[in-house]
Formats: C-alpha cells, sequence, structure tokens
C-alpha cells in the first residue's frame, strides 16, 4: 500500500491530487507544521532523514522530491494518460516541466517567502532599520525582478498550448500547480496574466483536485 507522509500546506498536496489522478488507493499520515518556524516536525526524520515532504513508501521504497515521486507513480502504476509517448516532443517538454518547477521556478519563491519574514522578525531597534533596508533592497533589486521574468515566461508558454507539455493534461501539470500557487499567494497574479490564472482555475475545478483537497485537509500557502 502506497503511503503518503503529508505535511500541511506543503508540495505534498500535488502527491494527493497525482493519486487521485490515477484513481490509487493510498493511505495519508498526517504532519503538522511548527507554527512560529513552519518547518516540518522532526519525527519526518524517522521516515527520511532530510525531514522534508513529500515522501511516500511503498513496500520497502521510500521516495522523496516530488518529480522522482511523480515519475515512480506514473511509470509504476501505469499513468500513460499523465505522460506523453516517449520519443516525442510532447516528452521532452513534460521532463522538462517536471524538472524547471523545484530547479528553476521555485528558488526565487522561496528567497521572497525567506525575505518577507526576515522583515517581519524582532530585532533590535538600532539595526531594525538595515535588515528592513537590506531585505527592500534585495526584494526589489534581484527577487521581484527573478519572479516577474519567470511568471511572464510561463504566461508565454501556456499562450501556446492549454496544457504545459502540450494539448494534454499531464503530470507536468500536477508538478507545476505548486510554484504557481505559491507565486499567486506571495507575488500575486494580476490581470495582465491571465493564461496563469486560467490555468489554476482550470485545475482547481478538476474533481480529483478537489478529492486531494479533501483527503489532505486545509491548503493554504503562506504568502
Amino acid at each position: 500500500m502506497i503511503t503518503v507522509h503529508h505535511l500541511n500546506n506543503s508540495r505534498s498536496q500535488r502527491i494527493l491530487w497525482l493519486l487521485e489522478e490515477l484513481g490509487l488507493e493510498y493511505d495519508i499520515k498526517y504532519y503538522e507544521r511548527d507554527p512560529e518556524t513552519l518547518l516540518a516536525p522532526v519525527s519526518l526524520r524517522q521516515v527520511h532523514p532530510l525531514g522534508k515532504s513529500p515522501v511516500v513508501t511503498d513496500g520497502t521504497m521510500t521516495l522523496a522530491e516530488s518529480g522522482a515521486i511523480i515519475e515512480y507513480l506514473v511509470d509504476q502504476y501505469g499513468g500513460e494518460q499523465l505522460a506523453p509517448p516517449s520519443g516525442t516532443p510532447e516528452r521532452w517538454r513534460y521532463l522538462y516541466w517536471l524538472h524547471y518547477a523545484e530547479g528553476s521556478a521555485m528558488p526565487p519563491l522561496l528567497l521572497k517567502l525567506v525575505f518577507d519574514r526576515i522583515e517581519q522578525q524582532p530585532v533590535p531597534f538600532f539595526v531594525k532599520p538595515i535588515v528592513e533596508q537590506i531585505a527592500s533592497r534585495t526584494k526589489r533589486a534581484f527577487i521581484g525582478p527573478q519572479i516577474a521574468l519567470h511568471l511572464n515566461y510561463l504566461e508565454a508558454e501556456l499562450e501556446k498550448s492549454p496544457w504545459f507539455a502540450g494539448n494534454d493534461f499531464t503530470a507536468a501539470d500536477i508538478q507545476m500547480s505548486f510554484p504557481i500557487e505559491a507565486a499567486a499567494a506571495r507575488a500575486g497574479l494580476d490581470n495582465s496574466r491571465p493564461m496563469l490564472t486560467n490555468f489554476l482555475e482550470r485545475i482547481h475545478a478538476r474533481p480529483a483536485y478537489q478529492r486531494a483537497l479533501k483527503q489532505g485537509g486545509a491548503y493554504q500557502l503562506v504568502g
């Protein structure tokens, strides 16, 4: 039996969604973030040494990292409908987006979260202006432009085809859901990015996505 070690408000939500799209049975073990640090509990390290989520166990297999989990589940459990045929241009696009989501899209969004929290942390009054100035300049000069660069790129890609790997919905769209949801929460999606807004509306309307929300519980990314 597949077990998803599910951390609230995390990347593991998209693994639940994938399992629902595949129509597979699975168990969930729930973990809660520390409300102050937002970190996963140390009990997750009993499953995987890094103590991160998602982690999936399947028999003797323990697998972390969303992209690896997605490839494993699609390959192992007959998810051909969620992956383009091997050797096609769509397959290479599919693989590209599986890696792009965490390798390129998420780092600037994570940096924004970190620097937002730095600005909010209590510090001695005499250094607070310096901390706020450094954080503000970093976000304005580097993080903000990087996020905009990626969002503009994604908007342009979705103008070419309705889904990231082409005309058909695939597991690449499941993988890409988290950075786009994170961008909506942390940077906002204005009227200049209607394709990204529409993408979120379409995935959120999918029955499997809705079932995954019921299984995983409340899902709200930190802005």
